[in-house]
């Protein structure tokens, strides 16, 4: 799966990358329930959403859909109607993965040998909060409450790891060649399905880091530097 994952690179370059007008600071511990930035179809700008894909026919904004997994994204009714409609690309510039190891967890960063930014394939939804009804009660007292904002929200596309990753967990994301993106966001079905393969693990590296990566408040640059394994 892919619960943790980095975008360090600086905005400049993210705007020169993606071709869109970026405002970002960097992060190291980018992770679900946070709204992080991902770039749609048509936008010229890249865009925060939140992470944990609400579909828009849920009754309840939970955020429990972080990942969607390639093999059903077309037969899963929390998936299928985004794949078809709303695909995306979520920036980032390594993940993390966690192994069982003696002591317990230990969590790894994967990432390009240059730290070069990628795109994750993505998914992503608005939910319009269900109308609230209002009592008699409330309309004398004058005491109304607001409903919700809509959210918007993604997910992102997992499918088989690659040579590097398998070592370290039976999922990764789908990371999308540069040439594909374009495919991805404006392509039919069939031709967004075929690109849902693991990316080859050369150029790419992984080494143990500190188990700080673990609660989500922490982030800072140390997080990705090699820890002892």
């Amino acid at each position: 799966m892919c619960g943790r994952y980095t975008l360090f690179t600086p905005a400049e370059e993210l705007a020169d990358r993606f071709d869109v007008d970026v405002e970002w600071e960097p992060r190291y511990n980018c992770a679900p329930g946070q709204a992080l930035p991902v770039v749609t179809s048509g936008a010229d700008r890249m865009r925060t959403q939140q992470w944990g894909l609400i579909p828009s026919w849920a009754d309840e904004a939970s955020t429990d859909l972080i990942n969607a997994r390639a093999e059903t994204i077309t037969r899963k009714p929390s998936f299928a109607d985004a794949f078809e409609r709303r695909r995306c690309l979520v920036p980032a510039d390594g993940f993390y993965e966690w192994v069982d190891r003696s002591a317990g967890k230990r969590p790894y960063r994967v990432a390009f040998e240059d730290d070069r930014p990628f795109a994750m394939a993505g998914i992503w939804s608005r939910w319009e909060p269900p109308s609230r009804q209002t009592g008699l009660g409330e309309f004398r007292t004058g005491d109304v409450s607001a409903d919700p904002d809509p959210v918007e929200s993604f997910a992102v596309v997992t499918t088989e790891p690659n040579e590097l990753v398998s070592d370290l967990h039976h999922r990764m994301a789908v990371i999308l060649d540069r040439e594909a993106e374009s495919t991805w966001l404006h392509g039919s079905v069939e031709e967004a399905a075929a690109l849902l393969e693991p990316c080859p693990a050369a150029e790419m590296e992984t080494h143990p880091v500190s188990q700080r990566v673990n609660d989500p408040r922490n982030d800072a640059p140390d997080l990705i530097e090699p820890a002892e394994a």
